[in-house]
């Protein structure tokens, strides 16, 4: 099959660490859509350090983000639903719905399953999920890992998926068996990856981690050179080599050193604080919550602002607007476009239930059930079900209005019973 953006690029054998990762394209002709090899490229940082998934899932603010969004959207309840001629609707409940919201495939249960499409659409910037039917139902959704799945397009600029499992052959997938969620993408197609762009500011992250760590190893002192007034062999530089490593480091602060004659102690390198390295840190993890959208008080980074009281909830409402709802629309709209018959697209639809991040506490909930009783949109029997409790049935499920919120125009009218009920009782008292 001829390929299109083809580069016409062989890699040869590298020699040089950072490259060490692209074994596997050794002599492979590569494409723009060769997505594995464009971002273990790009993965070195201005700092020096290599950034992959690994090394920067061990920056504390990025673990965080990521399990903050990954868990929070992974224990929504997800429903499938389908539409009504009265404009109401109905949750329906067939093999997608226990796939989508129990038990996607053999090994995995639905929190595990979305836990781990959002933690590749983070990291990586897509996921992929192959779909199995049988008889016409999608029986299982099988999540893939991203590093593993191939892409490259046509003649006709559709795409075209390859993967080789762990312990496999490579096998292409045919595009109506995968379920492809691509992140924030350029082109529509492919998502990019986060780890890839944000490479030079994960590598910062972790550049001060390791000077912070030395830091605190050498018990937040500077480093001391040792100058000596005579030339000394190889033995007698490795000795006292051998003694400083006695005198220095947090395990041995305060010992003092004892200096033959000649040793003349002198400090370089400059000062934890004037290396302003706490507010270095400081400023990684605020760069990288930027990346992911994610407010730094969410994944326990206090600030100035209180991170309780009215002002939690609010940021909630933020977080849930701001980051939460863009993931779950891209879920949403890919299973319906992926998992749904066309038919079925006219009048079902899956959608999160977004109500457990905004129920607010007792109090708020209990004003928020009132007005609607009271408004005539929702029963009693409705807000006893939203607080987990069983129905009650009669007069708990029929709407009802406060009477005073009668029209203007009707005011001081009285019903037809009640003049009769008025003109009875004029009528008893004129015969008493």
């Amino acid at each position: 099959m001829k390929q299109k953006n083809s580069l016409a690029l062989v890699i040869a054998k590298a020699a040089s660490q950072p490259f060490a990762s692209l074994d596997s394209f050794m002599g492979k002709t590569l494409r723009l859509t060769d997505g594995d090899f464009w971002s273990q490229l790009m993965a070195t940082s201005k700092s020096g350090k290599t950034v992959n998934v690994n090394t920067a899932m061990q920056l504390a603010a990025v673990w965080a983000c990521v399990r903050r969004i990954s868990e929070t959207v992974a224990m929504l309840p997800l429903g499938l639903y389908e539409r009504q001629s009265d404009g109401g609707r109905i949750q329906v409940q067939n093999s997608l719905s226990t796939v989508l919201s129990i038990k996607p495939n053999a090994d995995m249960t639905a929190m595990q399953f979305w836990e781990a499409v959002l933690a590749s659409l983070l990291l990586k910037g897509n996921a992929f999920i192959e779909i199995h039917r049988s008889g016409g139902e999608i029986i299982a959704l099988d999540f893939l890992m991203p590093h593993r799945m191939d892409i490259d397009l046509d003649d006709s600029g559709s795409l075209i998926y390859w993967y080789t499992p762990r312990n496999g052959s490579r096998r292409q997938i045919k595009k109506q068996n995968m379920m492809h969620i691509p992140a924030f993408s350029l082109d529509g197609l492919i998502g990019l990856s986060t780890i890839s762009y944000g490479a030079n500011v994960f590598g910062g992250a972790m550049s001060a981690e390791d000077v912070s760590a030395s830091t605190f190893k050498n018990g937040m002192t500077k480093t001391v050179a040792f100058k000596v007034d005579r030339v000394m062999n190889k033995e007698q530089r490795a000795e006292f080599r051998e003694y400083v490593k006695t005198i220095t480091g947090a395990m041995n602060a305060g010992k003092s050193p004892v200096l033959e004659q000649g040793i003349t102690p002198e400090l370089i390198g400059i000062n934890p604080i004037d290396a302003q390295l706490l507010e270095s840190r400081n400023y990684s993890v605020e760069e990288i919550c930027r990346w992911f959208l994610v407010d730094p008080s969410l994944i326990g980074f206090g600030g100035k602002d209180s991170n309780w009281g009215t002002g939690l909830e609010q940021k909630m409402i933020g977080f849930v607007t701001l980051t939460l709802s863009s993931w779950i629309r891209r879920i949403e709209q890919s299973i319906s476009i992926n998992l749904l018959t066309p038919a079925q697209r006219q009048t079902q639809y899956a959608q999160y239930n977004l109500e457990a991040l905004l129920r607010g506490d007792s109090a708020s909930r209990a004003e928020f059930y009132s007005k609607m009783t009271q408004n005539g949109i929702y029963t009693r029997d409705d807000c006893r079900v939203k607080e987990n409790l069983p129905r009650r049935g009669g007069n708990a499920d029929v709407l009802t209005v406060q009477t005073n919120l009668a029209p203007i125009d009707q005011l001081g009218a009285q019903s037809e019973s009640a003049k009769v009920q008025a003109a009875l009782n004029n009528w008893l008292n004129q015969d008493n």
